[in-house]
């Protein structure tokens, strides 16, 4: 099959609207190749390269891609097929007013260090880190609010999770006609939480299928992450703790379609199988995921 190819030339974004018009429209069933930048955008090319403060503009999005035909209350599967870095180097950073340990003592803002692709790993000084792509920002149209692409939210945007990489497949819920996906800010390698509040920021290919699920068998409100083994809810919010909150009752609510459990007996078993994990802790709001062995959640779409 014919693949699509969509490139930051088409167009990008550097925040997710209500309104967003599709730079590229397909149908349900199209197999894509989105080429992203890093989110500096080229900014930093060296250790000398050093950035007093966040961008203005972050994160570029590739995009919107409109998918035809859908509309609020259906939802959108984004399988990630593969992610190609395109440049010899990332870069990982520190920022002056950014990370989980800004302002501490001992921390340098600003700090730039590169991390050359070896292989399938990444060098940091003498250390070698095994690549692992991940997708950092990628979402939809938002129901109301606009949301930066540095910010996450019900409808993706900077989620910075590790399991958005090639194997998994992403579900949003739609809340625009056309839904209108796009994506950028992608790691060569990346741990849960991104504590200095970058990974190794670099440019990709990525590879990616869609399909579109006009009648979902639940009324979907934010990510969910399926992957070999598990679904993950994914939720975002001010405080860790309303995070975890959103993610476990969405959690729950699967549980309890499942199973046909009662909240609270869906929320026991949750208590049992579920798992909290922390996707990223630097961003203006911080995403948790929740997951659930596929042995206790079969198909939940």
């Amino acid at each position: 099959m014919s693949r699509t190819v969509i490139t930051p030339e088409d167009g990008v974004v550097y925040e997710f609207t209500p309104d967003l018009e599709p730079i590229e429209t397909v149908e349900s069933g199209a197999s894509l190749t989105v080429e992203t930048v890093d989110s500096l955008e080229g900014a930093v090319q060296s250790e000398d390269d050093l950035l007093a403060t966040v961008p203005e503009e972050v994160n570029a999005a590739t995009g919107p891609i409109g998918v035809e035909g859908a509309e609020p209350g259906a939802v959108l599967a984004v399988e990630v097929e593969e992610i190609r870095l395109t440049e010899a180097t990332g870069r990982v950073i520190t920022i002056e007013g950014f990370g989980l340990l800004d302002g501490h003592e001992g921390i340098d803002a600003p700090r730039t260090e590169m991390t050359p692709v070896d292989g399938e790993a990444i060098r940091f000084r003498d250390l070698e880190v095994p690549v692992s792509p991940v997708i950092g920002t990628i979402g939809v149209a938002p129901a109301e609010d606009a949301y930066t692409t540095l910010v996450p939210h019900d409808h993706g945007g900077n989620l910075d999770t590790t399991d958005i990489t090639a194997g998994n497949t992403v579900y949003f819920p739609v809340f625009q006609d056309g839904a209108m996906l796009a994506m950028g800010d992608c790691k060569a390698a990346m741990a849960d939480g991104e504590m200095c509040g970058t990974g190794s920021e670099i440019a990709t290919e990525i590879d990616l299928s869609l399909e579109l699920l006009e009648e979902p068998a639940i009324d979907l409100e934010r990510p969910l992450i399926e992957t070999a083994d598990a679904w993950k809810t994914v939720a975002s919010a001010e405080t860790l703790e309303e995070a975890c909150e959103l993610a476990n009752r969405d959690a729950i609510g699967l549980l309890a379609a499942e199973h046909d459990f009662d909240t609270t007996q869906a929320y026991l078993f949750s208590s049992l199988v579920g798992g909290l994990e922390i996707s990223q802790v630097v961003d203006p709001l911080v995403t948790v995921r929740n997951a659930v062995p596929k042995a206790y959640l079969s198909s939940p779409l």
